[in-house]
């Protein structure tokens, strides 16, 4: 039988990460037959010396981290009998926050965004598995934000992103696009103020030039 450790271990060759697991319900929107929904995510901060190797980095085709997303993690699927899994599969699309919730690692943040108990703001998710498996699962990590000062709800310079109101992506982008906003071009001031992310329990960090990479594809529409 499968277990949740090896499953984390075969992603982890791939500079990937289980980032949480939950058995799906009839409501839940997964396969049917399925046991066990894995979500994947990465290994930081080694992920991007790996995907930066691949050839989707730089064959020049649209879309290069989905297309890497869907190969390695496709052929990780296949050899565990299950099914990948991805944000853009649809529509319909399959309901990644949701199920990221359901998980019990992830939990909407004061400002709205997802953290994570070990990746903090900066979780993400390149897929999910679905294994027919109902494997044992560990029970929930206490809740990040609990005694946590919140000093993401101050980090963003023109309030985009604030408690009880929407993400106000204009504002954002237009904030990035401006002189201004140098230093959030280096990855979201936001999720660089969790201090989950600096905890020495987690020892979770993201290359620079990955978040670089993250905030020019946010910005690729901005009406300049």
């Amino acid at each position: 039988m499968t277990s949740l450790q090896a499953v984390d271990t075969m992603v982890r060759a791939q500079a990937l990460a289980v980032r949480g697991a939950f058995h799906p319900g009839p409501l839940d929107g997964a396969p049917k037959g399925t046991g066990t929904i894995l979500m994947i995510g990465p290994d930081e901060p080694r992920f991007w010396q790996v995907f930066t190797a691949a050839p989707e980095y730089s064959d020049g085709a649209d879309d290069p981290m989905d297309r890497w997303s869907k190969r390695v993690l496709g052929a990780v699927a296949h050899d565990l009998g299950g099914r990948a899994l991805f944000p853009s599969d649809g529509p319909p699309y399959p309901p990644f926050i949701a199920w990221a919730q359901a998980t019990g690692a992830c939990l909407p943040s004061p400002v709205g965004l997802l953290v994570h108990e070990t990746a903090g703001l900066f979780v993400s998710f390149r897929g999910a598995i679905a294994l027919t498996e109902r494997l044992d699962l560990p029970s929930p990590a206490p809740r990040p934000c609990d005694p946590c000062p919140s000093p993401c709800t101050t980090a963003c310079p023109v309030g985009a992103l604030k408690p009880g109101q929407d993400y106000d992506v204009p504002l954002c982008q237009a904030h990035v696009a401006s002189p201004d906003g140098i230093d959030c071009r280096a990855g979201c001031l936001v999720r660089r103020a969790c201090p989950v992310t600096s905890s020495p329990s987690t020892s979770f960090s993201r290359d620079p030039a990955q978040s670089a990479f993250h905030m020019a594809s946010f910005m690729r529409h901005y009406p300049a």
